[in-house]
């Protein structure tokens, strides 16, 4: 019998989701277990699986269109059902109610931008499907452009990152371009057209990082520790480890094996708080912050303490590629107790993170600088790196963040510890 495929709640909280791709034609069946439908959420690519098998009868909402959850996305039927008549099942199915439309709405004309002096982008015959980068259609949708009314600089018309980026410029100085009172002479403007900010639209991602971290800061009582270790020796055991090697162990690697390692010493550190129950891990998962073009992501690696250094970097190069490129999955951005964000290769000594909810702290590390230490009684130079725990202080008191930086501080300066655990 047919039925409506609504849109899924692929991640917690998620109030709409945009159908990337189907998969799958109308009229395709499809066993139980397999992808019938591409969805993105705010930060990763979501596969969605059929529950059982079945046909394809129609899709219902456009590829590359936003979907409230729990909306209708497309009709099914058994393996083998015919549907002739599309129409009527929809109006037995949703009670005559007609489906919400669910494409990017046109702006109203009293808030088109307002016209320039410079003529228009040249038209040109489009063909019937759009060529375009991932990141172009991401950018082009996130601030609601019709491709159509773009000029693409690639190979046949292909739509650029740059194109975008040049559009929504050239809408900003229009806009500021139209306040500028007719006939006004230059000099009485406040702010000269070619100096005015650009005007970019927050992005899905950035949007969802900006209501995360207000509620991790409203939710969450923060308080902070900081220590700092000499790493010498953990650069001279790094750079032992990758001589003759392709594939490059980084320092943020072992830090996580570090704290990994720090977590199975201080087990009381490994929880999350909820409403109901403080819940103890038993591995340890950790997040890693990633910089990408369209904001910060978090993928999370998956029971590092049992991992070896060089089985951690190739996990970390694969997440933080795929997060670069926008091919993360959503299960890959859940779970985890902590984070390690490393900003020490820009330079900076020292900041403290915002954690990460429902995780319980977030290490922040700065840049190893050489300063004067004390060895043997004698002072000299030695490399030092600072670091400063954000925690929680609902499932974690102060002795036990203390007991395990002490932990993980006295791991990074004996690294070849890294190496036996």
């Amino acid at each position: 019998m047919a039925e409506l495929l609504r849109m899924p709640e692929v991640a917690a909280g998620a109030q709409s989701a945009l159908l990337s791709a189907w998969p799958l034609g109308a009229g395709n069946e499809f066993s139980a277990g397999q992808v019938i439908a591409i969805i993105e959420t705010d930060k990763a690519v979501v596969d969605y699986e059929a529950e059982h098998a079945g046909v394809l009868v129609h899709p219902l909402v456009a590829e590359g269109t936003e979907v409230a959850i729990g909306e209708p996305i497309a009709v099914i039927a058994a393996p083998g059902e015919v549907v002739s008549d599309v129409d009527s099942v929809l109006a037995q199915l949703l009670g005559g109610v007609d489906i919400p439309s669910q494409g990017p709405k046109s702006p109203s004309p009293t808030h088109a931008p307002a016209p320039t002096s410079s003529p228009p982008a040249p038209t040109r015959d489009r063909p019937s499907r759009i060529f375009a980068s991932p990141l172009a259609r991401r950018l082009a949708r996130e601030s609601n452009i019709d491709l159509a009314q773009v000029a693409g600089s690639g190979p046949n018309g292909r739509f650029r990152r740059r194109d975008i980026q040049d559009h929504l410029s050239a809408g900003a100085s229009a806009r500021v371009a139209a306040a500028v009172p007719t006939g006004a002479p230059a000099q009485s403007t406040s702010i000269p057209v070619e100096t005015a900010p650009e005007a970019v639209p927050h992005s899905r991602l950035r949007r969802a990082i900006a209501t995360r971290l207000t509620q991790s800061k409203a939710e969450s009582p923060h308080f902070y520790l900081r220590a700092s270790a000499e790493v010498d020796r953990l650069f001279a055991v790094r750079s032992e480890i990758n001589d003759g090697e392709d594939l490059r162990v980084s320092v943020t690697d072992m830090l996580l094996k570090a704290m990994a390692m720090a977590f199975s010493r201080v087990p009381r550190a490994n929880v999350v708080w909820t409403d109901e129950a403080l819940l103890h891990h038993r591995r340890v998962d950790i997040g890693l912050a990633v910089a990408t073009d369209t904001g910060l992501v978090t993928p999370v690696v998956r029971d590092v303490e049992s991992m070896s250094v060089r089985e951690i970097a190739q996990v970390t190069a694969d997440l933080a590629t795929r997060a670069r490129n926008g091919s993360l999955r959503q299960h890959e951005l859940e779970g985890g107790v902590t984070t390690l964000t490393n900003l020490g290769m820009f330079g900076t000594e020292d900041f403290d993170a915002i954690i990460n909810p429902p995780q319980s702290s977030i290490l922040a590390v700065g840049a190893a600088r050489a300063c004067p230490v004390v060895r043997d009684g004698a002072l000299t130079v030695g490399s030092v790196m600072r670091f400063s725990l954000s925690v929680d202080h609902r499932p974690i008191d102060g002795a036990v963040a203390a007991e395990w930086m002490a932990a993980f501080t006295s791991l990074v300066e004996r690294p070849t510890r890294l190496l036996l655990g």
